[in-house]
């Protein structure tokens, strides 16, 4: 997008959206839905992106929506500042509230595809996540055992073990990848 192009957007989202509380809840969304996006760009895996493009342009559906209830928001109750401004029963405030929710489940939903592209392809999730457990267990054991047989080493005379073997890679059994 060029200079002018951005500049001509910049100045529209300032005048439907204001710069206060309903800008940053419909930004906080979009920065949201952008990242997911860009995250999903990058999936090698074609089973998970092909099960991610759908939820991606149900995602992408519900921006002009919340564009929408940013711009009404706006318009029936302006602000350029960070307050919420008050209403009868309390109404803007659990819209702004609904609407910064939304934002955080955008950011988190980005993240958890961000996490889901680490997995190792063909195995069940839960599968995956006890191998990791596996595989921290033995990594620590494997420094627990390190440290040991330094300690021991180095009592010498006093009836200390003597390791001069290192203690084996747990990375070396482990058929997930180290996170």
């Amino acid at each position: 997008m060029g200079f002018l192009s951005e500049h001509r957007a910049q100045r529209r989202d300032e005048k439907q959206l204001g710069l206060g509380v309903w800008r940053r809840a419909h930004d906080r969304f979009r920065r949201g839905l952008d990242r997911f996006h860009q995250v999903l760009e990058q999936i090698q895996d074609a089973d998970l992106q092909a099960a991610a493009v759908p939820a991606a342009n149900e995602l992408a559906d519900l921006l002009p929506r919340v564009r929408a209830l940013c711009t009404a928001a706006q318009t029936m109750a302006p602000t350029n500042d960070q307050d919420i401004p008050g209403s009868e029963g309390g109404w803007l405030n659990d819209l702004h509230r609904e609407l910064s929710r939304a934002g955080n489940d955008m950011a988190q939903a980005a993240e958890a595809l961000a996490l889901a592209r680490f997995r190792t392809p063909g195995i069940d999730p839960e599968m995956a996540r006890a191998q990791r457990l596996e595989c921290r267990a033995a990594a620590h054991r494997g420094r627990r055992r390190a440290h040991r047989a330094r300690r021991g080493a180095g009592a010498g005379a006093r009836g200390g073990l003597r390791r001069t073997a290192a203690a084996p890679s747990p990375k070396a059994s482990c058929p997930v990848a180290f996170l």
